[in-house]
Formats: C-alpha cells, structure tokens, sequence
C-alpha cells in the first residue's frame, strides 16, 4: 500500500512542496496520453487509495471525485494527443507532459515524485520510484486522476467515432479493437506511429 513515506523524506531534506506525477494510456493504440500530477497535504491519509490498476472503475471513479473536490488536494493534467505522440514518439510525449504538468501545478513543487524511471531534462528536482503509484500516496492519486479523466473522455470519444469501441477498451489493443480498425482503418484518434495502426497505413 502507498505511504507518505517519500514525500516526509523529500520534506525533511528542505523540499516543503512535493508533487507525484503519473501518466495513463501509454500502451493504447488510439486516443490521448493522461499525465497528471498532484500535491497533498503532509498529513494526508487514506485507506483505499492504490495504484489505479489494483482499483475498480467505481473506486476510481469515487476516490477521482474525492481528490478533485478537497480544497487542501492540489492538482494539474494534461492531456498529450495521438499527434504529438506520433510527432515525439511515446516515451518524449510521456516526459513532455510530465514537464507540463510539473511546472503548471500550483503552489509550484520544491520535489517531484515520479512513477517509474527518472525524466530527462526535468525541470525540477525529481525522484524516480518504479511502481511509484504502489509507493507513494502523492504519486497514487496522480494515477487516478490521469486514469479517469482518460477513461471519461474516451467514453465521449466514442460517441463521435463510433464502431471502435472504445466505450469498452478505451483505445488498448484488444481482439475487439484490431477486429475493428482492420474492418474500418485508422480514424483521427489513432497513433500511427504504432505499429498494428502503421501496417493499416
């Protein structure tokens, strides 16, 4: 289960201001990349905040409305699209909207806490921790937020590109998805960088 085990350290050396970041939607092959990045404050606790992978979509969904709402919880996203990730290739989109996020939120962090391994030319004193979003509380509810606000608009997304499916997959890979895109080919929200949508191309 997280802790505020990092955040405390990173406080204690002189950094007051600690902020997680996380992303969600590296691996579809259609729709944005989610980064979002989230500072609590030192006292903060929580029983069912956990990676968002290891939550249902109701408990996201609760614990998104939870963290977006307290006045004492402060947070920034951004949202990278299947161009820029097709211009940059998916690890510098993830970085971008790492830096993005790290320098928009406010109050502006000290230390950022960072789900896997570290960003290059971070703007701001970073510490990686692979699997961060099982580590760290701050780094946790940046996955849920990024996780949600992704998963809401590719319920809307589908609604305006109907046929893909991606009410239910989201934009992942699935038998559903590739069945899909092969019957249909490739739609604006595609990356075509990525290779099942490259050999439609």
């Amino acid at each position: 289960m997280p802790t505020l085990d990092h955040e405390t350290k990173a406080r204690q050396a002189g950094m007051p201001i600690v902020a997680g970041i996380d992303e969600a939607g590296r691996g579809p092959l259609a729709g944005p990349l989610s980064v979002a990045a989230v500072i609590l404050p030192p006292d903060f606790h929580h029983p069912l905040l956990n990676d968002s992978k290891a939550l249902s979509e109701k408990k996201r969904e609760r614990l998104y409305e939870e963290l977006t709402q307290r006045p004492d919880v402060h947070w920034h996203a951004e949202l990278i699209s299947a161009q820029e990730i097709d211009q940059l290739n998916i690890l510098q989109a993830t970085w971008q909207g790492m830096r993005r996020c790290a320098m928009a939120i406010s109050p502006r962090p000290d230390c950022v806490l960072i789900d896997g391994k570290p960003v290059r030319d971070f703007p701001l004193p970073q510490v990686a921790l692979v699997g961060g979003d099982a580590l760290s509380f701050s780094i946790a509810a940046a996955s849920i937020i990024a996780k949600v606000r992704r998963d809401r608009l590719m319920l809307e997304l589908a609604q305006t590109h109907p046929g893909y499916g991606f009410e239910i997959h989201k934009g992942y890979p699935t038998a559903m998805h590739l069945e899909a895109l092969r019957r249909l080919g490739p739609c604006p929200l595609h990356r075509r960088s990525f290779g099942p949508v490259k050999a439609l191309l």
